[in-house]
């Protein structure tokens, strides 16, 4: 009946996931099993559906300004997550994996870095359990300061995309403060998951795995398909806002989905000195994006 709800416009992404964590906690996932499934392919198939209300030429002029940017942080995140981990004496491969998920986009990286460094289910399950516990966070914290700071939209839509792991929720944060920020964060975003590859050829050396195969995120490309077809097809942006409405339902049921697999058991898994490497280095990641956007950017 919540998921059904969830189809709602009245149901805000931030409602969802909260909705979500009840279920989890309460009377828990009826399917749980196949929860990660759904969640893969409705996310997936939502972002394409956001690139039906993207313009690529307006794509390609943010997407040149922020590459710095995504650069500099992506590097200093990996560095300073390599320093915590050995600081707090956590296992490599987790500290790595939590590294990855903060610096690029959340669960998505950890699925992919996980094969390359043969990481067990419980490091993988407590990485992603210390992203995904931050990603809800953040969901209702960064619409909130962006709102008392008075962030602009293109501002508030590349600190997002900057500072919060999942695509899930960087859209969600992102639609919540406005339409100009969800199309900055979403497409800024996507690029930045891209950054997948040379980190996950970069992981390799590092663990000295050259056998694993990289996991290419190509949902991106039929996000750019579908942004080039609104751009460049006539007749094709008569449906783009409706195509886009439903891409945003999609992305509110996939938060409901996300927080109801998040349940008590998960949540005391993570521990606590990795939810602290995570905290830190998300904190890192989140002040130093903001302060260089409100006074450099």
């Amino acid at each position: 009946m919540l998921l059904i709800t969830c189809l709602s416009t009245a149901v805000t992404p931030p409602i969802a996931l909260l909705l979500g964590l009840i279920v989890a906690n309460v009377s828990g996932h009826p399917f749980l099993p196949f929860n990660h499934i759904a969640i893969r392919y409705l996310l997936q198939l939502s972002v394409v559906g956001l690139g039906f209300g993207m313009n690529a030429l307006q794509a390609v002029a943010i997407g040149s300004t922020s590459f710095l940017f995504t650069l500099i942080s992506i590097i200093s995140t990996l560095l300073i997550g390599l320093w915590l981990g050995k600081f707090f004496l956590i296992e490599k491969k987790t500290s790595h994996l939590i590294s990855c998920g903060t610096a690029i986009c959340g669960g998505s990286a950890i699925a992919a870095i996980a094969p390359i460094i043969k990481s067990d289910e419980k490091q993988t399950s407590v990485a992603l359990g210390v992203i995904f516990i931050l990603n809800s966070l953040a969901l209702f914290v960064f619409p909130f300061i962006g709102h008392e700071l008075g962030m602009s939209q293109e501002k508030f839509g590349l600190w997002c995309a900057i500072a919060i792991h999942d695509t899930s929720s960087v859209v969600g944060a992102a639609n919540k403060f406005g339409t100009e920020a969800l199309a900055i964060a979403t497409t800024v975003k996507l690029a930045r998951a891209l950054w997948i590859i040379p980190i996950a050829l970069f992981t390799s050396v590092l663990f000295k795995n050259k056998s694993s195969k990289i996991k290419v995120p190509y949902f991106i490309v039929f996000f750019v398909i579908a942004m080039l077809l609104n751009t460049y097809i006539t007749g094709v942006a008569d449906f783009s806002p409706k195509i886009v409405s439903v891409a945003k339902i999609g992305l509110t049921v996939t938060l409901f989905l996300i927080g109801s697999g998040l349940n008590s058991s998960i949540l005391l898994s993570v521990g606590i000195k990795p939810l602290l490497h995570g905290v830190l280095l998300w904190l890192f990641i989140t002040v130093l994006s903001l302060l260089s956007i409100q006074y450099f950017i």
